[in-house]
């Protein structure tokens, strides 16, 4: 609990130790098997982003009783090949009746308690980077409005299935300092942890990040979910570490590095000297990769 991390890891010797989250949350896209898979592939990251590797499942769901029961199991489906991906089973569970639909997965994995990545290692002089585009946010608004093209759906679909395993293995292999997966709290949110439990300040280019196509017209549009000004409204004028921007950054792209973000990337910070063969790693498994900002002393983010 001293870092916040993503997830609890409980101590059984020196070298091994229980990691295990929780997540869930209700439909971001129309097909229940891809909500499924994608809401399983959110969950399973909070362990990667610590640095542990996954060990078994189980499903968490709420369901009305005006809708059928084919439908749960296309959900329980998704989130079972999702996790058989991960080369995991899913091992139980429990259901409640709701109002909502909700799905998720409580997560048991392993990992070396002498090496397990967290908020709370970021220092001066090290890299920050990410892995995956951001925008999913703004296009599952869309998609919930019927205003989402095809294409950009698409490909807002396909980064939220894409596991984080392989890129936490990559940054493992590479001597990061530091990570944390980007979420419901949107980068601003997420890169403050880090700062806050680093005792850092981090320093962010709005110029260089990676948005998924549609997102900026979206968020123009007004396509956000209400998070976002939750997010901004706790985060940008944090007592521990507030927020700035450059008058240079557009309110749109402000917004947007507020935006919560379903089954994002990790955000990495990386000594300098180990920069290049983290980049190497990733550039040779096809991974993307994108340097955003640079960890700096004091305790604020800025944004240029």
């Amino acid at each position: 609990m001293q870092t916040s991390d993503d997830a609890a890891v409980y101590r059984l010797s020196d070298e091994l130790a229980v990691v295990q989250t929780v997540d869930f949350f209700p439909p971001v896209v129309d097909d229940p098997y891809v909500y499924g898979a994608i809401a399983a592939a959110n969950a399973m990251s909070d362990v990667f982003a610590m640095g542990g590797e996954v060990l078994f499942a189980l499903n968490i769901a709420a369901w009305p009783d005006n809708l059928p029961l084919e439908t749960l199991a296309r959900i329980f489906e998704g989130g079972a090949d999702k996790a058989a991906e991960a080369g995991i089973v899913i091992a139980g569970g429990h259901t409640i009746t709701d109002d909502e639909p909700k799905y998720g997965l409580v997560v048991t994995g392993a990992i070396d308690p002498r090496h397990i990545l967290t908020k709370a290692g970021a220092r001066p002089g090290n890299l920050i980077f990410l892995t995956k585009p951001l925008g999913t946010g703004a296009i599952t608004t869309a998609i919930k409005q019927d205003a989402a093209d095809p294409e950009h759906a698409e490909l807002a679909v396909a980064g939220m299935l894409r596991l984080n395993q392989q890129a936490s293995r990559l940054a493992r292999e590479s001597g990061v300092n530091a990570c944390t997966d980007v979420t419901g709290f949107g980068l601003l949110g997420h890169a403050t942890e880090m700062a806050i439990k680093s005792a850092v300040g981090i320093e962010l280019d709005s110029t260089v990040l990676p948005w998924l196509s549609g997102t900026e017209r979206y968020a123009a549009e007004g396509r956000l979910p209400g998070g976002m000004g939750r997010n901004r409204d706790f985060y940008e004028k944090n007592p521990e570490c507030g927020v700035t921007f450059a008058e240079s950054v557009s309110q749109t792209t402000r917004e947007l590095m507020f935006n919560p973000e379903t089954s994002g990337g990790l955000l990495l910070a990386v000594p300098e000297e180990r920069a290049e063969a983290l980049t190497t790693a990733f550039s040779g498994a096809g991974h993307g990769l994108w340097r955003i900002g640079r960890v700096i002393g004091g305790r604020a983010i800025h944004v240029s």
